[in-house]
């Protein structure tokens, strides 16, 4: 596996296979070396993150707070002993045979968004995820910034449809038929998927690839917007777009403490997978398929290119009217793919949406965070990191 750009102070390292001395009849694996970086105490939350005043999903905890569903994170891991995620967790499967824990702090600020428990009041925390009585199952296909094996993401969504009615991917990956046959057997097991539309550098505009998982046919594909509910400018516009979510200047959870001035796709897709975990604890009786047209139909509306039905709206997709085959108010122009098709002749890597400090961070995150994240931010550059998945080929 290789293991490239992680962000600075984090880092997952295997060390080499160590034996026991002649006198011992098995050999005993090293310990692995996980040291995620630091984040910032909840003190430096210094008033409720803009993606919760805009998105305002505590109007629906009045009836629901996601009670009964169960979330998928496949990502890198969570970090389960954060006080806002602990008991959150209650299965975990780890297709690196490394550790379950995340030592990249990718799939813990993920889990964060989507169920981080309400201590605002018990202990003065401003932030908290979208559904914050939801379950959460770690499913772990990676170590770090990017893996030469992709066949450990379809057994990763695999073993999440069996225990998790959302799964969140957060990852853009190679259409392969090992991931085409993983998103159709969850299908099958009606759980549904919700996938980051994947992020774009400068460099790479006017030739993005297609994101997959988000581009199959029944999977709700995801993109960032900022707090006007305007695409970001890293946010794919090859992938098929169904909403958008907050993805730019982002607070969540860490291994340890708070991370701020996240951005990418990756952090607009947990936005969806929370609000789709209300949606299925409130209504029990409809499909995976019936959950997505429900987020669609009740969409703000798509504001430019890429946004799909545009910012996601949780109290409405709760509680809203939504006639039979309705559809939200803009179409994405370009048709779904076909989960049966072959997969394109190019399989090499596409960028995971692991966006760290995407784009400018909005005022209220400064505000929020000060000098203690800015200094975090500098040594990134501000700008979405990714995450890749590699066809086989090194790069």
């Amino acid at each position: 596996m290789r293991v490239a750009g992680l962000v600075a102070g984090a880092g997952c390292v295997v060390l080499a296979t160590a034996f026991a001395p002649p006198v011992a009849a098995a050999p005993m694996a090293a310990p692995v070396q996980c040291n995620p970086a630091q984040g910032q105490p909840a003190a430096q939350i210094t008033q409720e993150p803009w993606p919760q005043r805009r998105l305002d999903f505590q109007e629906a905890w009045k009836v629901t707070r996601g009670e009964g569903v169960t979330v998928a994170v496949v990502d890198s891991g969570i970090s389960a002993k954060h006080p806002q995620l602990a008991g959150r967790v209650v299965a975990e499967f780890d297709a690196t045979k490394t550790t379950a824990n995340d030592c990249f702090q990718h799939g813990t600020e993920v889990a964060g968004i989507i169920a981080a428990a309400d201590r605002r009041q018990s202990h003065g925390v401003p932030f908290v995820g979208v559904a914050p009585r939801a379950k959460l199952v770690n499913a772990k296909f990676t170590a770090g910034e990017s893996t030469n094996d992709n066949t450990l993401l379809p057994k990763a969504i695999q073993w999440a449809a069996d225990r998790a009615q959302v799964i969140n991917v957060s990852v853009s990956a190679p259409d392969t038929p090992a991931l085409r046959k993983a998103v159709r057997y969850a299908q099958q097991k009606d759980a549904l998927i919700v996938a980051a539309a994947g992020n774009v550098t400068d460099e790479q505009k006017g030739q993005e690839q297609k994101a997959y998982p988000a581009s199959y046919q029944g999977v709700l594909s995801v993109a960032a917007a900022d707090e006007n509910g305007t695409i970001a400018d890293f946010s794919n516009l090859k992938t098929r777009v169904d909403v958008s979510a907050p993805g730019e200047g982002i607070i969540s959870t860490g291994p340890t403490g708070y991370i701020g001035g996240l951005g990418g796709t990756s952090f607009g897709a947990p936005y969806a997978s929370g609000v789709a975990a209300l949606v299925r604890s409130r209504h029990k009786d409809l499909t995976y398929e019936q959950v997505i047209q429900r987020i669609k139909a009740t969409a703000e509306g798509g504001n430019g290119g890429g946004s799909g039905n545009g910012m996601i709206s949780p109290m409405q997709a709760v509680t809203g009217l939504v006639q039979p085959g309705q559809q939200g108010a803009t179409r994405q122009a370009a048709g779904p793919i076909d989960i049966g098709g072959e997969p394109p002749e190019d399989g090499r890597t596409r960028g995971i949406a692991a966006g760290i400090a995407g784009g400018t961070v909005l005022l209220a995150v400064l505000v929020a965070f000060g000098g203690a994240v800015i200094p975090l931010g500098r040594r990134r550059g501000w700008r979405p990191g990714r995450t890749r998945v590699v066809n086989g080929d090194q790069d």
